[in-house]
């Protein structure tokens, strides 16, 4: 198992090269003199000025020599520090942010891990495991239900649902209202005593035992929470439905009701193992997939996470904020298929063989 993970972290670096080589030609497709303006806070206003700047950041140098100096940053002909870097933390300034796109990034982070992570739950344990009820009760009434649900979900576009659900139990009924938290409390975590350790309102209310702003902040949650995975649960729960019948109609498992063995000890031991991979590969890139709904869902429920950033920097086409969320997806995407490799030699050791 060690030799395989090493294999697979080896490729890693490959893997992060090409991202980056990628990121960075779209960026190319903007001439030298646009691509100066992605530089500096205020436009410059003589040609001269214009030309100074182009000089500094090397922006009719070779491709190779730019990708290099965007990775890793280059002297300032002017006083002799290193500018610009990626590795360095540094991806330019953020328009839409007014400040540099790594501290926009970071300040944003928190509200959509947040409710990434509150998504997770319901997709992945919920879909699953109804994907799993419905094969057991093949043609009966849990799988017809089941495969209802799987439609509706396809049916919905995510930002016709968001809409309807903030209509019903907003605007209507009352019981979830937008935001992060309740009037009363958001004064309490502005307090010194309340310590933001995480910026994730419910993750840092429990560390501070304050279960009354936890349970506020789940309230405030739970509509974005619905939104963000009801389509995901709907693609999960037909994969494993579909992947428990495959393995249902297989001949070891005939075999195993054969020998005497029960009906839940052949569906443990020797169904659900081998149905689970392909559903894997499913959960893995759709949790890695939530940030590409974060966008639409932050937007509806005016959320301050990277998502409502990124879809106010290409309403204002703030490349450079883009950019910085194309490499923070696609970083998380790299990592979470390591992780879904990973978990595969863990459900098939022939994998782990190969």
């Amino acid at each position: 198992m060690t030799a395989y993970i090493l294999r697979r972290l080896m490729v890693l670096p490959i893997i992060l090269l090409g991202v980056t080589l990628l990121i960075f030609a779209m960026l190319q497709v903007l001439g030298p003199v646009e691509r100066s303006a992605l530089y500096v806070k205020d436009l410059p206003h003589s040609d001269a000025a214009l030309d100074a700047i182009i000089k500094r950041y090397g922006l009719n140098d070779p491709f190779y020599k730019q990708y290099w100096s965007w990775l890793v940053g280059r002297t300032d002909p002017i006083n002799g520090e290193t500018i610009g870097g990626v590795l360095r933390g540094d991806l330019g300034y953020s328009r839409t942010g007014r400040e540099p796109v790594v501290d926009t990034l970071k300040r944003r982070i928190p509200m959509t891990m947040e409710l990434a992570l509150w998504s997770m739950f319901p997709i992945v344990f919920i879909g699953i495991w109804l994907g799993i009820k419905a094969a057991l009760n093949h043609n009966k009434w849990p799988d017809q239900l089941a495969r209802i649900i799987a439609i509706l979900g396809y049916s919905f576009p995510t930002f016709v649902f968001g809409l309807l659900v903030l209509l019903i139990f907003y605007a209507k009924l009352g019981w979830f209202p937008p935001g992060r938290l309740s009037t009363q409390f958001s004064q309490q975590v502005l307090k010194p005593e309340f310590v933001n350790y995480t910026r994730m309102m419910s993750v840092d209310a429990l560390l501070n035992l304050r279960f009354d702003i936890f349970l506020d902040a789940l309230r405030h949650l739970i509509l974005p929470v619905i939104t963000l995975s009801y389509l995901s649960w709907a693609l999960l729960l037909k994969v494993t439905r579909s992947s428990m019948l495959e393995a249902l109609r297989q001949d070891y498992v005939t075999t195993a009701r054969a020998k005497g063995l029960s009906e839940k000890v052949v569906v443990n031991r020797h169904v659900r193992k081998n149905a689970l991979i392909p559903v894997a590969t499913i959960a893995g890139a759709t949790v890695a997939g939530l940030l590409n709904g974060v966008v639409i869902t932050e937007t509806i429920f005016n959320l301050p996470g990277i998502g409502s950033a990124a879809a106010a920097a290409a309403l204002s086409l703030d490349v450079l904020t883009m950019l910085g969320f194309a490499l923070f997806t696609a970083s998380l995407f790299i990592l979470v298929n390591l992780l879904v490799d990973i978990l595969y030699g863990v459900l098939d050791p022939r994998v782990r063989l190969e």
